[in-house]
């Protein structure tokens, strides 16, 4: 299949599957007469899985590691089991992080002036530490 059917059945745009061949996530087509590239069924699998992980914001070092345990079945799922602990880690830490930064915007988000040189937000942010 060319790559603009790859696109539509994998959900990924053509100029994207292109740099996930440059950056050896999915490996390089074979290449018909005309210089196209012809793309296997196996193709939409792989990249499913990539945009599914992408979802997941897995980072591309991690998912290129995803897809290269899955060439041994009987590999063991350690691998798997350490990259998802670890997006599971970072996705916790963001939200500790948002957490806080939702806090400091509740403590601001509260003025009653009506013009600039009398609002208590902008003073607050302008104030110095003590």
């Amino acid at each position: 299949m060319k790559i603009s059917e790859l696109a539509t059945k994998s959900q990924i745009n053509a100029k994207t599957i292109r740099y996930y061949e440059q950056v050896g996530l999915i490996s390089a087509p074979q290449r018909a007469s005309n210089g196209y590239r012809h793309y296997q069924p196996g193709d939409v699998d792989t990249l499913i899985f990539i945009r599914r992980c992408r979802e997941l914001n897995i980072p591309l070092d991690d998912i290129k590691r995803l897809v290269e345990v899955q060439a041994d079945p009987n590999a063991s799922c350690a691998v798997v089991d350490k990259i998802i602990a670890e997006q599971l880690a970072q996705v916790q830490r963001a939200q500790r992080e948002l957490a806080l930064l939702e806090q400091s915007l509740q403590t601001l988000a509260s003025c009653s002036a009506e013009q600039v040189d009398q609002c208590t937000i902008l003073h607050k942010l302008k104030a110095r530490e003590g």
